[in-house]
């Protein structure tokens, strides 16, 4: 089983991202069907991530990310590059999906998928609103052409 997972806020413009794409993909899956793919839009919220992600084998992640980098590019990243245990004393609202993959691991340990891809998107704003900048509606296009290149070979 494979899950998808979209994060981000799409009140915050290219922060929305990963959501969009998971909003795009679950319209895919309706016109194309396939028994072993679940798609989820789980917002900013980790500990939704963790929970989607229980029983799958396979886990695809995609949110923003702002490291500098040129808006619109895609980093394909491993997820065991980006786990984190998250800190003693965090919020609920600092549970990032980083900490879900590693408390995944750590709390359901034989049914937490150990394949996970984190697509990440450079952003280039994250300011109120809810338009993607064109790179970053350009780079939702090639992402979402490379998961549904992932199913379509499933």
């Amino acid at each position: 089983m494979l899950a998808i997972i979209g994060c981000g806020n799409l009140n915050r413009s290219d922060d929305g991202v990963g959501v969009l794409v998971a909003q795009r993909l679950q319209r895919y899956l309706i016109q194309h069907p396939h028994p072993d793919i679940r798609v989820y839009d789980c917002g900013t919220g980790g500990m939704e991530v963790m929970f989607q992600a229980r029983g799958c084998t396979e886990l695809i992640i995609i949110d923003a990310s702002c490291s500098d980098s040129e808006p619109g590019a895609v980093f394909e990243v491993p997820g065991d590059e980006l786990v984190e245990l998250p800190e003693p004393g965090y919020s609920l609202h600092d549970f990032r999906w980083h900490h879900a993959i590693a408390s995944g691991r750590k709390i359901f340990p034989h049914e937490f998928p150990l394949d996970v891809t984190v697509y990440l998107i450079e952003a280039g704003n994250i300011d109120f609103g809810w338009d993607l900048t064109s790179k970053v509606e350009q780079a939702l296009n090639i992402v979402c052409e490379k998961i549904i290149e992932r199913i379509s070979n499933m």
